[in-house]
């Protein structure tokens, strides 16, 4: 398969339309990562997301929907918190979860009687997105437990050969997944944390949860189960008070000739004062959009990447360690 990738443009949305009417797969842009978008009213092409990226079948997708799409046929009840979040913060990173009305493909779902939707405020992907007036299933564009795309390149290097059309929108501006949130229930419950914080949801909705996941139980939202976001070479990752044992470490591997690269935001990086590092930025917000970018380098550049977690560790750096410890584990 010949696999084009081409700037947003009349025909090149002409193009995706007719790919996802006829039951293909198109990688879209979004201002979080890179994602891989299908009919999901059609099984057929939800499978053959799933098949794509070598994804497990009971991990769940988030359906995509441009901002004037009509969501009540869709799900079922939206709570009134839901709806002050949803003004607050969409179109945005902020996927809510709601019972479906089992409209869209079970497949997507992965049999459960909920349904993640999102708004992205990408404007590349609302044009897509009205341009095909479709709900679109869509979880990130790489193979399944890579780190994830933030740039066409990144797409066109996991999926060459496997989709038909990239939709270049540029990089994306936020480089991690989505908030989850489960919007169930009486109160909202962060499935998965990102750019839109526990304390920014309560603030708005009064209150709000945070689901912990433990091995063995059933993922209710993607990102849940498995390893994620992991680049082809060996990781590790230490905590920032042992920052002296990985400037050891790092000091004996470069001595016998491995190619070591420190990953750590400035201020670490300024500490440790070792030659090779990935910088990840100097505040919360550079260091989300630089994460999968910079661990997609070192996996270029390295043998073996030596993360450090920031000191900081609330706010969107929740969301960064946990995408840290997925990548490192």
């Amino acid at each position: 398969m010949d696999t084009k990738v081409l700037k947003i443009d009349e025909n090149s949305l002409a193009l995706s339309k007719e790919i996802i009417e006829r039951g293909g797969a198109v990688a879209i842009p979004t201002e979080t990562v890179y994602g891989l978008g299908a009919n999901a009213f059609d099984t057929a092409a939800v499978e053959r997301i799933f098949e794509i990226k070598g994804r497990p079948n009971d991990n769940p997708l988030i359906v995509h929907i441009h901002k004037d799409y009509d969501i009540s046929t869709l799900v079922e009840d939206i709570p009134e918190y839901a709806k002050l979040l949803a003004r607050a913060f969409l179109p945005g990173p902020l996927t809510m979860v709601y019972k479906s009305k089992g409209t869209v493909s079970k497949a997507v779902s992965c049999g459960l009687n909920t349904l993640a939707i999102r708004i992205p405020a990408h404007e590349g992907a609302q044009r897509f997105l009205k341009f095909v007036n479709l709900p679109i299933a869509a979880p990130s564009a790489n193979v399944s437990k890579h780190v994830s795309p933030t740039t066409a390149e990144h797409v066109f290097a996991d999926l060459n050969g496997k989709v038909e059309l990239i939709l270049d929108g540029g990089k994306s501006v936020g480089g991690i997944e989505s908030t989850v949130l489960d919007c169930t229930g009486s109160t909202p419950v962060v499935l998965r944390s990102g750019l839109i914080t526990r304390e920014m949801i309560a603030k708005v909705a009064g209150e709000c949860g945070e689901y912990v996941y433990k091995d063995g139980m059933r993922a209710i939202s993607p990102g849940m189960k498995y390893k994620h976001y992991s680049p082809n070479c060996r990781t590790c990752l230490f905590n920032f008070d042992e920052l002296d044992k990985a400037v050891k470490l790092y000091n004996y591997e470069r001595a016998n000739g491995v190619n070591a690269y420190f990953l750590c935001d400035d201020e670490t990086a300024q500490k440790a004062k070792v030659e090779y590092v990935l910088n990840l930025g100097k505040d919360e917000n550079e260091v989300a959009a630089n994460l999968y970018s910079k661990l997609r380098e070192g996996e270029k550049k390295s043998d073996l990447i030596i993360a450090v977690a920031p000191e900081k560790q609330d706010g969107v750096m929740v969301g960064v360690m946990n995408r840290l410890s997925k990548a490192c584990r």
